[in-house]
């Protein structure tokens, strides 16, 4: 079956709106945070078919900007419970129902 003009115009839409990071819950202050946001989003574009290698960028950048110690989840079903230092934590949502958790444990 082909695609419709009108489901191609709305997966279109659909993915323009789902196209921004959307932050679920963040402790870290305003700079570092917008800086850990993009960084996530360039690295979930760059690396749109695999995961590990976005998670393997974000964690590799944050220790050379931030120090040692950071950790990434990157996926679409995950559960966790972590342990972090305050001020160092980002969760948000990209691309609709990619989800990215970042913090930083010593």
């Amino acid at each position: 079956m082909e695609e419709t003009e009108e489901e191609k115009k709305d997966e279109a839409d659909y993915k323009r709106l789902h196209s921004f990071p959307l932050i679920r819950h963040s402790d870290m202050p305003e700079e570092m945070r917008i800086e850990t946001m993009e960084l996530c989003v360039t690295a979930c574009e760059k690396h749109a078919t695999n995961n590990e290698s976005a998670a393997k960028m974000i964690k590799e950048t944050m220790d050379k900007k931030f120090g040692s110690s950071w950790h990434v989840v990157i996926g679409e079903g995950f559960g966790f419970e972590i342990t972090h230092e305050v001020k160092n934590l980002l969760y948000m949502f990209f691309g609709g129902s990619l989800a990215v958790c970042v913090w930083k444990c010593s």
